[in-house]
């Protein structure tokens, strides 16, 4: 029988995300357990395609993305992918009716990776929408659990928080996407002549992101809140590592949350949790 299989299916969701993402992994954790297998199986299928654009280096990547995309599709419309991780996947958007619209977008910001390495402005904002922005809307859509108001109302604090996410990675990773995978994210930025002023610009639209964010988090749902409160202050504690940096430096080095401090984390969000403060 096919619960089987599906069974099978969120477990390699769930096995991809915890490989891929110890910090991801622990905010899961704190969502309530029916919102487990949904989420692991959107982050399965996001970092499928990532790895497709990122480490496959000695294979056709436009070809497999294709197929991906196709394979993809084929799926949520027959509700099965011998794919494991598709099959998961399709499953939520089933279940929870996301937008398909989201996943075309999110894989045109794949494909972006493919053909681009200098973005204007406009193409800066068109990939930021696409690899991450709508990747919180198909989780916000599995924390509304089909409340459209809910959702819609939460849309603007949720791109919010996913943009900030994006932009910690690209300073986290911009030495290793400059000088390996040749990427230049940030708009009218010369990397090779990186300033003090080009980071604090960088740095002053992610807090304000994140002060808009915080406001939605505080009006998610009991099953959802607490979870992604501890994915912000997770993001928000490699945010402040980055800030102490130069901006020389942030090339050779890359941040990280030690396991200690995620434990302290951990711990302070139990206890604003229990105090009502988020």
């Amino acid at each position: 029988m096919k619960e089987k299989f599906d069974r099978l299916s969120a477990e390699f969701s769930r096995i991809t995300t915890q490989r891929y993402s110890t910090s991801f992994s622990l905010g899961i954790r704190f969502l309530d357990k029916k919102l487990h297998e949904p989420i692991y199986a959107i982050y399965g299928f996001v970092r499928l395609a990532d790895e497709i654009v990122d480490s496959f280096h000695d294979y056709n990547k436009p070809y497999l993305l294709e197929e991906f995309k196709k394979d993809c599709f084929e799926a949520i419309e027959n509700g099965i992918s011998l794919n494991p991780i598709l099959n998961s996947f399709q499953q939520v958007v089933r279940d929870y009716k996301i937008d398909h619209q989201l996943i075309h977008t999110f894989l045109r910001s794949m494909e972006m990776d493919l053909e681009m390495q200098t973005y204007s402005e406009e193409k800066y904002q068109e990939y930021i929408l696409g690899s991450a922005q709508v990747v919180g809307l198909m989780c916000l859509y599995v924390f509304a659990e089909g409340n459209l108001n809910l959702y819609y109302q939460l849309m603007p604090s949720a791109m919010k928080l996913g943009s900030a996410f994006q932009k910690i990675n690209f300073l986290r990773d911009i030495g290793a996407d400059y000088l390996y995978l040749n990427r230049t994210y940030f708009p009218e930025v010369d990397l090779e002549n990186f300033t003090e002023a080009d980071k604090k610009k960088i740095e002053q639209k992610i807090q304000e992101e994140f002060e808009e964010a915080l406001q939605g988090i505080k009006k998610l749902p009991d099953s959802s809140r607490r979870g992604v409160f501890l994915a912000y202050q997770y993001y928000r504690q490699l945010f402040e590592k980055i800030k102490l940096a130069t901006a020389c430096s942030i090339f050779s080095k890359r941040f990280r949350v030690s396991n200690a401090r995620k434990m302290v984390l951990l711990f302070d969000v139990l206890i604003k949790n229990k105090m009502n403060l988020i």
